[in-house]
């Protein structure tokens, strides 16, 4: 095995060198600013198993309360050959080719219908992904003629949302969750996932999870067929779910 490839499969992180390990963390102590609170964030560092901590910065949130910012190295690599990912299994294919293939295979608009449900109130995620103007200059679904959506917005109870999905005879539902506090979210899709399922429902949509504490592994756990999470574009889920409906359809 040559140098180079023994470098690409153990990995440390970049900091003013490559292999040098060097990472950036930050946190909030229950201290005052001042020396007993450097000396904590140092040890905090240290159970982090990061060698040479240092103590960047300290601002004062407030009685004994702290915000630091500290360095340290990392000197255990990630072996990259044994790490396992798991990703959805689609191509992401240009707005064009969506639209032309969607209309050509299956003749009608694939029915979209999302929300943030729950307690969430946040919807930029979400507008980003289903809304005209979309993100960075990538549209979202409603720019597709492939697509039909429709955006319920935040605090949908998820009763509402599989209503009005089996109202509009949904290929697709998207759910949105943003808030996370207390895995409050894990509680509300798994929630979800079982109305759908009670309702006779479940096998009949693609069920998305999205949000930027989503990953795919974890919507695979809690029953839903794909998650996407931080950077994710509409491109990528209108790519996603042209290729999942046609192929439950057997036309992809």
């Amino acid at each position: 095995m040559s140098k180079d490839s023994v470098r690409e499969r153990f990995i440390l992180p970049y900091g003013d060198h490559r292999g040098d390990g060097v990472v950036q963390v930050s946190f909030t102590l229950p201290l005052p600013d001042g020396p007993l609170g450097d000396e904590a964030a140092r040890q905090v560092m240290r159970q982090m198993a990061l060698n040479d901590p240092q103590v960047a910065e300290s601002t004062s949130l407030g009685e004994n309360y702290t915000f630091y910012v500290g360095y340290g190295k990392l000197s255990r690599p990630v072996e990259t050959g044994k790490l396992k990912v798991a990703r959805p299994l689609w191509d992401k294919i240009e707005p064009a080719a969506v639209e032309e293939m969607v209309n050509r295979r299956l003749g009608r608009p694939i029915v979209v219908v999302g929300a943030a449900t729950g307690s969430d109130a946040h919807t930029v995620g979400l507008d980003a992904i289903l809304n005209y103007k979309g993100f960075a200059g990538d549209h979202g679904l409603e720019a597709y003629s492939c697509f039909k959506v429709v955006n319920m917005g935040s605090q949908v109870p998820n009763e509402d949302l599989v209503s009005r999905a089996a109202r509009e005879k949904a290929d697709a539902i998207l759910v949105s969750q943003v808030v996370t506090q207390g895995n409050v979210h894990l509680a509300n899709l798994t929630n979800l996932s079982e109305l759908l399922e009670a309702e006779g429902w479940r096998d009949k949509v693609v069920l998305v999870a999205g949000g930027p504490r989503i990953t795919h592994a974890l919507a695979l756990e809690l029953g839903y067929d794909a998650g996407f999470g931080a950077q994710t574009r509409p491109q990528d889920v209108a790519s996603y779910l042209a290729q999942e409906v046609l192929r439950r359809k057997s036309l992809y």
